[in-house]
């Protein structure tokens, strides 16, 4: 079961007139965030040519895939839709930073510190760059992250250079292979109290930021947004990854996707190819 959200459960029509009413603010927060994160250079630019692109109505330059593991499903086997990457991480990068603080963390013979603790709910639950920044020197940047990494299963993933968090380069399958570590009650890197920690940060983001796979679930779930506007080319990355309930069956699913003109555009693409991955 996904983890007991801290304030009730908004309809479906409650939060998205939420999170459309708060686009404009996210969108003016932008600028704070890219000087926090550092300057972003352009993507290489994107190709638009997968069926699935098409599929779900991809415009212009605008380039998406996803991946879905059926938790219920015995052969756990994820699906591949559209451009297998990568992709910028934008935020969606802060679950990985704090699966490998809370891997060092272990290491030492500790948990997280009270102020980690502070910085980890407010890069999780409020998408906080401030309180990335310290904890991505802390696991000791890319190095640091590449290391964790391969506990963790990831294969094709690459830190970002520097201070550049949000330059991470992933693909959808990875990034499946990340939430597993997290929500999969197989054994894993991350012990069942580090879990159930990422978990609940997870399943508590500020109501704005709850747009992405949640468009695809039919009652719980627990997710992580990212979002980036190219500071060249005026384009946006917009990303989505978590856990869904849907039909009776837990999904993991992850949405990547650049090249979008606007913010608005990018979430509503993400959150076409969330529905129509986990639909099949």
């Amino acid at each position: 079961m996904l983890h007991p959200r801290t304030h009730p459960h908004r309809s479906r029509r409650t939060r998205r007139a939420t999170v459309t009413g708060a686009l404009a603010t996210l969108t003016t927060a932008l600028t704070t965030a890219l000087v926090t994160a550092g300057t972003f250079p352009a993507a290489a630019a994107p190709r638009h040519g997968s069926d699935f692109a098409k599929s779900v109505h991809a415009q212009g330059e605008a380039r998406v895939a996803a991946a879905v593991l059926d938790l219920d499903d015995p052969q756990h086997k994820p699906a591949i839709h559209g451009d297998g990457g990568p992709f910028d991480t934008a935020s969606i990068v802060k679950v990985d930073i704090l699966a490998a603080a809370l891997l060092r963390a272990r290491d030492a013979g500790h948990g997280l510190s009270a102020a980690e603790r502070d910085r980890a709910k407010a890069m999780i639950e409020h998408s906080d760059n401030a309180a990335a920044n310290a904890l991505w020197r802390s696991i000791g940047l890319a190095p640091g992250l590449k290391a964790a990494n391969e506990r963790l299963g990831l294969t094709e993933t690459e830190g970002g250079s520097g201070t550049r968090w949000g330059l991470t380069r992933t693909t959808p399958a990875d990034q499946i292979r990340l939430l597993r570590a997290v929500f999969d009650d197989e054994p894993a890197a991350l012990d069942k109290t580090s879990r159930a920690y990422i978990r609940s940060l997870m399943g508590n983001v500020a109501d704005e930021q709850s747009w992405g796979v949640s468009a695809a679930a039919g009652s719980d779930w627990a997710l992580k947004n990212g979002w980036l506007q190219r500071n060249t080319t005026g384009l946006w990355d917009v990303n989505s990854v978590g856990r869904i309930d849907r039909g009776g069956h837990h999904y993991l699913v992850a949405v990547l996707s650049d090249g979008s003109t606007s913010m608005k555009d990018g979430i509503a693409l993400v959150e076409r190819a969330a529905r129509a991955a986990v639909a099949g």
